[in-house]
């Protein structure tokens, strides 16, 4: 039995995000199962080393696999690569240790949320960006985000109500960058809750558009009340940009 680790892109605006579901067959990890395990001819499952939402992208999602085959790895991406739908790309393909796993070896992630701040149209990205014509005070923002730097409880920032595992995860990096138009929010950690960035950018943008002051966000990641804290933000803006292994 080989062990495999497959870097991914794909396009989620019309998946219903990367976890196979018992009630959809349009997922991510679905459509990639059930693709190997007709090329290898074998029940293949695979472990994504995150599980992003409904709508949300990836630039570089890693993956890992166990299969019977005696195919190299350019002949297998070459397969892979034949019959995925043209939204999700097989962008590299190696055999990995037999320890490797993509989400329990995984030592940090970052997700970047892309948002176009301008009154002029964006035609050939508005699939991957959310658009927030106002202005938009970035300072503020910044300062906003400096709290939340470090290890903390994130349940305010976490959509998962009845989460039974700990909410505590260190954010090691939030960099708010304008590029022309377009406005970059980058976060990097350990590890995410669910809809942690997005709940995160939704407070950011509260901040920038002078509905909530930055110095009340201490109060709001003390407080563990995911009612404290601002909207999520649409999956459309966000995409899991790397994941960091050992």
């Amino acid at each position: 039995m080989r062990n495999f680790r497959l870097t991914l892109c794909y396009d989620g605006g019309r998946y219903d995000g990367w976890q196979r579901q018992g009630n959809s067959e349009n997922t991510i990890q679905g459509k990639l199962e059930g693709l190997l395990s007709r090329l290898l001819d074998q029940n293949v499952e695979i472990a994504g080393s995150g599980r992003t939402d409904a709508g949300v992208h990836a630039l570089a999602q890693v993956c890992s696999f166990r299969a019977e085959t005696e195919l190299d790895c350019e002949t297998l991406l070459a397969e892979i690569r034949r019959y995925l739908p043209e939204d999700i790309g097989a962008v590299a393909l190696e055999e990995a240790s037999p320890r490797f796993h993509a989400r329990l070896s995984c030592r940090e992630k970052t997700y970047v949320y892309r948002i176009w701040n301008s009154n002029e149209p964006n035609v050939f990205e508005r699939k991957w960006m959310i658009s927030v014509p106002q202005a938009l005070d970035l300072d503020a923002m910044r300062r906003a985000s400096a709290p939340l730097l470090g290890e903390h409880d994130f349940s305010a920032f976490c959509a998962n109500r009845h989460m039974k595992k700990t909410a505590v995860r260190t954010l090691r990096r939030i960099e708010i960058t304008r590029m022309g138009g377009e406005i970059r929010i980058a976060l990097t950690a350990d590890g995410f809750l669910y809809h942690m960035v997005r709940i995160i950018v939704g407070t950011l943008l509260e901040v920038g558009e002078g509905k909530r002051a930055a110095e009340d966000i201490p109060a709001v990641l003390a407080s563990r009340d995911r009612m404290e804290a601002g909207p999520t933000a649409p999956a459309q803006g966000l995409t899991l940009w790397s994941v960091k292994y050992d």
